[in-house]
């Protein structure tokens, strides 16, 4: 065959793939967007509306931190025949004893002469106790039966509480009165410039209401 009249059957195919390249350049970018659902970056959108409920005065001064480590096994019966379901938590957890100074009152400060200022505080507090959940871990759930969550979540409930029960018999309160000796008796002095005595103010007990 001629080369003139191959070159006029080969000049249309070559046109074509050209062509055809230059349109999948144009469709090849969005088409592997499209096959790989990972590929676009997904939009997100966050409504919200957060509402001011309520305002609290706050006037507790926190004096100690007690910080615990237990290993809590929750057992719980179940159904006749069965294993008891049981929870091993290695828990972390504080409590915080404190000073409500809100309930300071007028006749709770007394001058006495030139030199002298009597400040009677009201009794420690166990102001917070409370697991850290960030430090704590489920070490293992047996027999769960289907109630894993709800076995675990019993476990921490008996944990918190356990937090409170070991801060009071660990003397917290005591700790909590030994510490504002130790932090608001040389403030007040710096601030009034009188030797301050600091005592426990004296609740007189309540009597029973007559039936």
């Amino acid at each position: 065959m001629p080369l003139p009249r191959l070159l006029r059957r080969l000049l249309p195919l070559a046109f074509l793939v050209g062509l055809g390249w230059l349109l999948w350049s144009k469709v090849r970018p969005a088409l592997t967007d499209f096959s790989n659902p990972l590929a676009p970056t997904p939009h997100i959108t966050v409504t919200h509306n957060t509402v001011l409920e309520k305002v609290e005065s706050l006037g507790r001064l926190e004096l100690v931190r007690y910080q615990f480590k237990d290993v809590v096994e929750y057992k719980k019966s179940t159904y006749r025949f069965l294993p008891d379901a049981k929870v091993a938590l290695i828990v972390a957890g504080h409590a915080v004893g404190c000073l409500d100074l809100r309930q300071v009152r007028p006749q709770d400060v007394v001058l006495e002469g030139d030199s002298v200022l009597r400040v009677a505080l009201p009794a420690p507090e166990l102001c917070t106790w409370q697991v850290d959940h960030s430090k704590s871990k489920v070490y293992s759930v047996e027999n769960g039966f289907f109630q894993d969550a709800e076995l675990v979540d019993a476990g921490y409930k008996y944990a918190e509480a356990n937090v409170r029960t070991a801060a009071l018999q660990s003397g917290i309160l005591a700790q909590t009165e030994q510490n504002a000796e130790q932090v608001l008796r040389p403030m007040l002095e710096t601030m009034t410039g009188r030797r301050v005595i600091l005592t426990r103010r004296l609740e007189l007990p309540q009597l029973p209401k007559r039936q």
